[in-house]
């Protein structure tokens, strides 16, 4: 089995060799080179000490990239490599990282230490392909397994329970029976680990090709870090708009909308609102009037809980408090929906209200296509011929105000607003003669 390596891991490689050690690619550029993928990059492990690589590459610029735990960091023509010496872990006592670690001359038992079968390869041209955990054979499979006793895996870093369903999600991978029994018995210590580590796993894993299919699995293993979902699982929506549950919805329609973390997770969270919006007819129909507002409150506060960033925070908020508005195509409505959210918006909006309406059953839905499809058409003639739907886009400002005696600022904005407002509805055409005389007529001039 040949795997073809990039010249610079090559030359890295072949000058760890000539100096007497060994040394070999290892971890994911070897599992994704066996799937036929393009590594994103390439980890290189050896029996060398951190010193020995120091004095083997002191002719290109190193850095410590975590030396104590025996990785440092070689760069050649721009590009990182990240150069381990062979290592057996201390204990765990944070579920996350090992105490301290040993030097080892072994492979195999480096390779060991690590967290999947298909992570535990290492390569080399001069001895072929290391494999002492059939990772090649559950790549075959396109099986996720523990290296040995998966509740020690987990409970030495936790965050390979998010790594392993990330992993099932973006590389359309099964999870083997004792791997996925032992996520259920350990997911509680997803608690230990830092938000940002698990929205990191979470962003990449809710964008995966098989995103619904784990999201439905292990949704209580989600709900560690998400509790508010619970009250999504089996609700019965009642109503004839849907003919699923409310988390069977929500993951069906992530899946309806392109592989973004922003619009996967604003489908995520789009509905949370619902139950706490209920109200039913005395036949038992639901009516959920209101529930964006819910939804988007609830958002806001998970999202700051997992410290996403503040532009991501309030562009989910958004999307999510506007997902319900019903767009008849009307060019009016369009543009005063833009003028609270933008273009950009908008433009992800239509994406966020086309995810939603293809996860709902069948009833009326060539009505809401309909709909939908004229709304889409009035939104790109609106961009196209570029219509005025901000402060900014019309043709009269406060200085021409100013200038036919509105010298009051809350005045000033009023008037500027009120004759936005008209342009935005077609009664006024955006042209500065006409504006300044609809001013006057406003201020009574």
């Amino acid at each position: 089995m040949k795997i073809k390596m990039p010249v610079d891991v090559r030359m890295i490689i072949d000058r760890i060799e000539k100096n007497g050690f060994s040394a070999y690619a290892v971890g994911g550029c070897v599992r994704d080179s066996l799937l036929q993928k393009e590594p994103n990059d390439w980890d290189i492990c050896t029996n060398a000490l951190p010193t020995d690589i120091l004095r083997i590459f002191q002719d290109f610029h190193t850095f410590d990239a975590g030396i104590k735990h025996g990785t440092v960091s070689v760069v050649v023509n721009s590009v990182v490599y990240e150069i381990t010496t062979f290592r057996i872990d201390g204990e765990y006592f944070d579920n996350r990282h090992p105490e301290n670690v040993e030097f080892t001359d072994d492979l195999i038992t480096d390779l060991s230490r690590r967290d999947f079968t298909v992570n535990a390869m290492a390569y080399s041209e001069r001895t072929g392909l290391a494999d002492p955990f059939d990772g090649a054979y559950d790549l075959e499979l396109m099986a996720v397994r523990c290296v040995g006793n998966p509740v020690l895996r987990f409970n030495e870093d936790a965050l390979r329970i998010m790594r392993a369903l990330r992993f099932a999600s973006c590389y359309n991978m099964a999870i083997e029976k004792h791997t996925a029994q032992a996520i259920f018995e350990c997911k509680n210590l997803l608690k230990n680990i830092a938000a940002e580590r698990i929205v990191s796993e979470f962003n990449k894993l809710v964008c995966g090709e098989s995103c619904e299919y784990i999201l439905r699995r292990f949704k209580t293993v989600f709900a560690e870090f998400l509790p508010e979902i619970t009250i999504m699982f089996g609700y019965e929506q009642h109503t004839p708009h849907h003919n699923k549950t409310l988390w069977r919805h929500t993951t069906c329609a992530m899946t309806n909308i392109d592989p973004e973390p922003l619009l996967r997770i604003t489908m995520l969270l789009h509905d949370l609102g619902k139950p706490m919006a209920c109200k039913k007819d005395p036949d038992g129909t639901a009516h959920f009037k209101g529930h964006p507002k819910f939804s988007a409150v609830m958002a806001r506060q998970i999202l700051e809980r997992l410290k996403y960033s503040r532009e991501f925070i309030d562009d989910c908020v958004t999307l999510i408090a506007y997902h319900d508005v019903r767009l008849t195509g009307s060019k009016p409505q369009i543009r005063r929906v833009m003028n609270k959210i933008g273009e950009t918006n908008m433009r992800l909006l239509l994406k966020v209200q086309y995810a939603d309406l293809m996860a709902q059953s069948m009833y009326k839905r060539d009505e809401k296509l309909e709909k939908f499809n004229l709304a889409c058409k009035s939104f790109d003639e609106i961009v196209k011929e570029k219509d005025c739907f901000t402060l900014k886009q019309l043709d009269i400002n406060g200085h021409d105000l100013i200038k036919i005696g509105i010298t009051d600022g809350k005045q000033i904005g009023e008037t500027l607003n009120k004759l936005l407002g008209m342009v935005m509805d077609e009664t006024l055409e955006n042209k500065n003669s006409i504006l300044i005389q609809k001013a006057k007529e406003i201020n009574s001039l």
